[in-house]
């Protein structure tokens, strides 16, 4: 999903400033993540039978859970 994607470029904040709104604007540009496949979330949310806002935020909660593994703390 496009939200690991967030860390490199908005390196001033940290992934656990991101919320899902964010997260699906972002989407909507094509530049953000380009090789992400935006109709395969859609269609993943859609088989796991849950709204693309609710997955998008457990997305986020799980990463948020190994951020600093991850790298994707961000500078303050």
């Amino acid at each position: 999903m496009c939200v690991g994607a967030w860390g490199p470029v908005r390196w001033t904040t940290s992934l656990h400033d991101v919320d899902v709104r964010a997260v699906k604007k972002k989407m909507k540009d094509k530049a953000f993540a380009r090789a992400v496949n935006r109709d395969d979330i859609i269609r993943g949310a859609e088989q796991l039978e849950m709204p693309l806002d609710d997955v998008i935020a457990q997305v986020i909660a799980a990463l948020k859970g190994d951020a600093e593994r991850l790298g994707l703390v961000g500078a303050s």
